[in-house]
């Protein structure tokens, strides 16, 4: 399978809680860390996603946001993921920032330049990848 999205994560669903139209789906990744989706209820079953599938998590990198000095802040966004900057690519409007997880994940973001100046963005840095449950796309193999 080739894809646009810069995020591709493998893992095991471990949970599904469904709702009246969509379901919560907790996938848990090869290195620990969990990531939550919301998916229709529709798209759960022709799917086939149950608690034990193998799925992939497609996330592409600018819905991936970024922020450091996280201690204290609470949001909204579901997956909150800790990280250290391992490399930041400048172009001329954006840059993409890549952190590793402590688990081996890389997650890629597509963020300003100026955002990488402001949060002193460079490796080495600590980081947190923030991103919605909504903007996760599930997919199964064939």
């Amino acid at each position: 399978m080739k894809v646009s999205a810069r995020n591709v994560f493998k893992g095991r669903v471990s949970q599904v809680e469904e709702g009246s139209v969509n379901a919560e789906v907790v996938l848990s990744l090869e290195g620990g860390e969990q990531l939550v989706a919301v998916v229709t209820l529709q798209s759960l079953r022709s799917l086939g996603i149950a608690p034990g599938t193998e799925a992939l998590a497609l996330v592409k990198a600018p819905w991936v946001m970024l922020m450091t000095d996280a201690e204290g802040i609470r949001l909204s966004a579901r997956n909150c993921l800790q990280g250290k900057v391992i490399s930041v690519t400048d172009g001329a409007v954006n840059a993409e920032v890549v952190l590793e997880l402590s688990g081996g994940s890389q997650v890629y973001s597509i963020v300003t330049r100026d955002a990488v100046t402001e949060l002193g963005l460079a490796p080495g840095v600590s980081a947190t990848a923030v991103i919605k449950a909504s903007h996760i796309i599930l997919g199964v193999p064939a």
